[in-house]
């Protein structure tokens, strides 16, 4: 019950080979995302009209059996990837195990619980809401500081979102700084982990359960993750 995969971090995305519902591609591997989902344009290809089902999901050698699957559009998030991405494997395929995620190289490793090697490094409480993980961060500019829990997503690709009932902006097209905009505002400070980021690049989101928002793959790729899923554990290692 454990193994192994070279992965790819591209556009502040980390993905996979992996196999949904019989069908094989690259998948977004997306922590963030509380249910996996097969693409629009790729179901439809395979000849499959309906827009939820239910199916195996293959990743590093690990199975998860019978998962309820959504069938989705998600042209918002991989337009800008230089290869076709068949779905999103979300936290409901991989919450039963301890993930271990390295950025440079990329590798993916899935491991039973009690099973995984020795892993050193900070350790934060991993907690959850709407089915997504969740820990501790703080954003702040120089007037405001905002701290609370954020969803950790390895699939976002942009550094920080933050809640829009939370943000202040003073962009004049505010509706660009959503996920179907173009535009990124700019954060003087990300802390996270004991690390802070510095001018660091940011969007907005709609409000989604008790969050205060999402830290992506531009954030995260500067550690070393350790998703302790059924531990309720997130360890994350300093890249020096």
């Amino acid at each position: 019950m454990a193994g192994d995969i070279a992965c790819r971090f591209e556009r502040g995305v980390v993905t996979a080979p992996a196999m949904m519902a019989g069908i094989a591609g690259d998948y977004i591997i997306d922590t963030g995302a509380a249910q996996s989902a097969l693409h629009e344009t790729k179901a439809q290809a395979e000849g499959i009209a309906d827009t939820e089902l239910t199916g195996d999901v293959s990743v590093a050698g690990i199975t998860v059996r019978s998962l309820p699957l959504k069938v989705a559009d998600l042209d918002v998030r991989t337009w800008n990837l230089p290869t076709p991405v068949a779905g999103v494997i979300g936290a409901d395929a991989l919450r039963g195990f301890v993930v271990d995620l390295a950025y440079a190289p990329c590798r993916l490793r899935l491991s039973a619980p009690g099973q995984a090697p020795r892993f050193r490094g900070r350790t934060l409480n991993l907690g959850w809401d709407l089915g997504r993980p969740t820990v501790t961060a703080a954003v702040a500019d120089d007037q405001r500081r905002i701290s609370g829990r954020f969803v950790v997503a390895t699939g976002a690709n942009v550094p920080v979102r933050l809640a829009d009932d939370l943000a202040q902006t003073g962009a004049a097209d505010v509706k660009e700084l959503y996920p179907e905009g173009v535009w990124l505002a700019r954060l003087p400070e990300v802390d996270f982990a004991g690390a802070t980021g510095r001018d660091v690049a940011a969007g907005l989101m709609k409000p989604e359960g008790d969050v205060v928002g999402v830290l992506g793959g531009a954030v995260l790729a500067h550690f070393r993750l350790r998703f302790d899923f059924p531990g309720g554990k997130l360890t994350v290692d300093p890249i020096r």
